[in-house]
């Protein structure tokens, strides 16, 4: 028997979300290449950018996943077991700027807040906090 514990559920990124940004580090690199010194310095800062990001999705693409004891939140620093006890608080937070809206589903652990847009998990986070809501004891 192993201490591994198989998910119940788990949300990963988008693989188009991934080579979207891959696409960035491309179209990055491009400019800095064509540019002159200043067009340089910035592509090239947004290109590492794009390229963390790559990289993140790519060592972690389960960023939330749930077992029976809690759950398992994933970033570049690893994962990161959260118990069900730990959990204050699973809500939705919409907002609404520059005729945008932007939602973001916010897991409050004591002393930590973890965010997830719909980019992070592949689906609407209203089902995403429906489907925590349901499993949660």
């Amino acid at each position: 028997m192993t201490d591994v514990e198989e998910p119940r559920h788990e949300w990963r990124v988008p693989w188009q979300v991934t080579a979207l940004k891959a696409a960035g580090v491309a179209v990055c690199v491009g400019l800095a290449l064509i540019g002159d010194r200043r067009q340089l310095l910035l592509a090239g800062i947004a290109a590492v950018g794009f390229a963390v990001l790559v990289l993140r999705d790519l060592f972690a693409p389960v960023r939330l996943a749930v077992g029976d004891d809690g759950l398992i939140v994933a970033g570049l620093a690893g994962k990161e077991r959260i118990s069900w006890n730990d959990v204050d608080r699973i809500r939705v937070d919409s907002r609404r700027r520059y005729g945008l809206t932007t939602e973001l589903l916010e897991i409050d652990a004591g002393e930590q807040i973890h965010l997830f847009s719909r980019f992070d998990l592949g689906e609407s986070v209203f089902d995403v906090a429906e489907t925590l809501m349901r499993l949660r004891p």
